[in-house]
């Protein structure tokens, strides 16, 4: 495993929420195949890898456009607004050692999340108990652009009143990565699925990193 460290000490990180907080993939497919059905297109299923892929890593525009083409984003937008995310949130599930990651991170650093989702964000984090371990809390209601453009990983270091160069951002896709690299600011690929970075299998390495010791 690849810990090197190079730049400032650590005063801040930064989690990307869907594969790196929560295993959300069934409960992101159930939200976008309600979505699919009602446009009269079919629905995504396990098979889709590369359909999977953009449903667990794009923004819902994102999603839509690519998955029923401009001509019905809108539409299916309009649709997607009027769901109750509630319905979907039980079908998720917290990684592995998220919890007693997050309670030893936040007594030596400031603790941010930067998301590409939207609404949905603040009450699966409520509904997890988990709002308390975070100084900020990013969205793509907060921003122009979605990931891979790096706006988010600016505002969050702006809320967290960091510089980049003390951050890292922990993720698991390219444009985790990829947004990271824009904003100048460590990059941490979680299970190495986003093709670089420090790589960690575990939550728990998180503050073993933070405190220096790998």
């Amino acid at each position: 495993m690849d810990t090197s460290v190079q730049g400032k000490a650590i005063r801040g990180v930064v989690f990307d929420f869907d594969g790196v907080l929560f295993d959300s993939l069934t409960s992101n497919l159930a939200y976008y195949n309600r979505v699919f059905r009602a446009m009269g297109a079919p629905e995504v299923t396990l098979a889709d890898k590369e359909k999977v892929r953009i449903c667990h890593t794009s923004s819902s525009p994102g999603v839509f456009d690519a998955l029923l083409g401009e001509d019905r984003r809108d539409a299916a937008l309009a649709y997607a607004r009027q769901l109750d995310y509630h319905d979907f949130i039980p079908l998720m599930r917290l990684m592995p050692d998220v919890i007693p990651a997050l309670r030893r991170l936040r007594e030596r650093v400031k603790l941010a999340v930067a998301t590409n989702r939207d609404r949905s964000t603040q009450g699966i984090l409520q509904y997890f108990a988990m709002e308390e371990y975070f100084q900020a809390i990013v969205t793509l209601r907060d921003v122009h652009r979605p990931k891979p453009d790096p706006e988010m990983l600016f505002v969050a270091a702006q809320r967290l009143e960091l510089d980049v160069s003390e951050m890292i951002y922990v993720g698991d896709a390219l444009s985790d990565r990829q947004a990271a690299e824009a904003a100048g600011m460590r990059f941490v690929d979680y299970r190495g699925t986003a093709g670089g970075g420090i790589r960690i299998m575990s939550h728990l390495a998180l503050p073993l990193l933070v405190e220096g010791k790998i």
